[in-house]
């Protein structure tokens, strides 16, 4: 039996995609790196100061600029989109699992 390292559908790009798949896939890559980005937010702002004095307290200093280095990390990651038919295909499976999961963490911290 011959061995198939390629299906046929995985190298596709991007613009080559079916709608079918590229806008679910879109979706829920986009509700779940926005959903990540306000828990993060919400998670590394000052415990019990404002951010005025966030200086004051090396702890939530620290949180904060962590917080803010994830915060551009996630932005740059929105706006960069997969590659190829497969990365699409992750998307859609691992949103379907992970935008609820995200958004159960979203209502827990607020």
């Amino acid at each position: 039996m011959p061995r198939v390292e390629n299906p046929p559908g995985a190298n596709l790009a991007a613009s080559e995609v079916p709608a079918r798949l590229r806008i679910p896939a879109t979706v829920l890559r986009v509700l779940f790196i926005v959903t990540l980005l306000v828990v993060t937010l919400r998670v590394s702002m000052p415990q019990s100061e404002t951010i005025r004095t966030v200086y004051e307290t090396p702890g939530d200093l620290i949180r904060l600029a962590l917080g803010l280095v994830v915060c551009c990390w996630l932005a740059f990651q929105l706006f960069k989109g997969p590659d190829d038919a497969q990365g699409y295909r992750t998307w859609l499976y691992l949103g379907l699992a992970a935008v609820p999961f995200i958004w159960i963490c979203l209502f827990a911290t607020w």
